[in-house]
């Protein structure tokens, strides 16, 4: 069956007033479906989780639901809820770094986003464990395997690796780093932010002891995931209430958690493994976006093999700030910047102005595309 945009996009509010959105790697747009689950469930009786009366029973319902929903997507065996993918990063950094000490090794590429390096480089300062840096190539924006292998040694601790750059878009062999990391005893942590909302995750394919991802990428609520298997997040003490529950995962989980956010990100996880073809239809469209800026002599970042739909690209002669407010004129939504992927921006020489990033999303047609390079053409 063909993927039948038209009807996606009917299930998106916000597209009725007119732009072409191509900056879903910060967020995309909402349908309607997860707003109503939003509404239904703050407007709905509820209260702290239990099992006396109905509204407690109803809390505790949308909890378990959203964890099993999570869990069944993500093919994980435990479910974590924070704030965002910063908060539970630097929460999982803090309480691992517990037993580090002065000696151990950390690993971090210069393809991620800051948020899968400060928590662990600062960690690191703390413990006065060392930071090993990966580089990534330049040229054609490939992190190989052996930029993470060649820096493992028997006292690397945590190898922390994106599934997917989210300011280039390059899909590092998680799975192949992974192993060579489990045989030093190695925990590895991956940045699955931009990487959830356009394939299949299967953490125990990747080979993860960690994965985090945020709803607000694929079509939900702002809210953060952390997936990891029970038995390891077992063995974890982090900082907590005295009161609080030492179960796992609610040992990880600070204060209440926002019922309504968790009843959103249940559908839009939903709405999502609905979408059939998803796959074909945002990297057709990116394969017609790139041929469109080529042509147009446009410079273009994302090179490497395996790449999501995201497309960073740079005009010759203008800034990226004025090219993002030309497209914003035009009608055209694609923000510039390093999008904190900052240490990516600067080792390609972008330094932090960075460039402007395109993202193919699933409400995203061959008209937004054809706006989008008319108005490259226009502006250039």
């Amino acid at each position: 069956m063909a993927y039948d945009v038209a009807a996606v996009r009917a299930h998106f509010p916000a597209l009725r007033e007119g732009a072409a959105h191509f900056d879903g790697p910060g967020g995309s747009q909402t349908p309607d479906v997860v707003g109503d689950a939003v509404r239904d469930a703050l407007t709905s009786a509820i209260s702290n989780r239990g099992s006396v009366t109905a509204s407690e029973r109803r809390a505790e319902e949308i909890v378990q639901t959203a964890r099993r929903t999570m869990g069944e997507f993500l093919n994980a065996g435990s479910i974590v809820f924070g704030r965002s993918m910063t908060q539970l990063t630097y929460d999982i950094s803090r309480t691992l770094s517990k037993n580090w000490r002065p000696g151990d090794e950390i690993i971090v590429t210069r393809i991620d986003h800051d948020a899968n390096i400060r928590p662990w480089v600062q960690a690191a300062e703390a413990a006065r464990a060392t930071v090993r840096w990966a580089p990534f190539d330049r040229t054609t924006g490939e992190l190989p395997i052996e930029a993470v292998t060649n820096l493992l040694s028997d006292r690397t601790r945590v190898v922390a690796i994106t599934a997917a750059s989210n300011l280039l878009g390059t899909r590092p062999d998680v799975a192949a780093i992974a192993a060579a990391a489990h045989e030093m005893a190695a925990f590895v942590y991956v940045d699955g932010v931009h990487y959830t909302p356009h394939l299949p995750v299967d953490i125990e394919a990747m080979d993860a002891d960690f994965f985090v991802c945020s709803p607000y990428k694929f079509l939900g609520p702002h809210l953060g995931v952390l997936a990891a298997a029970p038995e390891l997040l077992e063995t974890l003490r982090p900082d907590k209430l005295l009161p609080s529950t030492n179960a796992v995962p609610e040992r990880f989980e600070l204060g209440t958690l926002p019922y309504e956010l968790l009843a959103g990100t249940t559908a839009a996880v939903e709405f999502m493994r609905g979408l059939e073809g998803l796959e074909e239809h945002e990297f057709g469209l990116r394969d017609q976006l790139e041929a469109g800026l080529q042509e147009l002599g446009v410079r273009i970042y994302s090179k490497a093999s395996q790449r999501t739909p995201t497309v960073l690209f740079s005009v010759d002669g203008l800034e990226p700030a004025e090219v993002y407010r030309r497209l914003g004129a035009e009608g055209v939504n694609a923000p510039a910047g390093h999008f904190y992927a900052i240490e990516c921006s600067r080792w390609l020489g972008l330094g932090d102005k960075g460039a402007v990033r395109a993202g193919i999303g699933p409400y995203t047609d061959e008209s937004d595309v054809d706006r989008l390079l008319k108005a490259v053409a226009k502006i250039r």
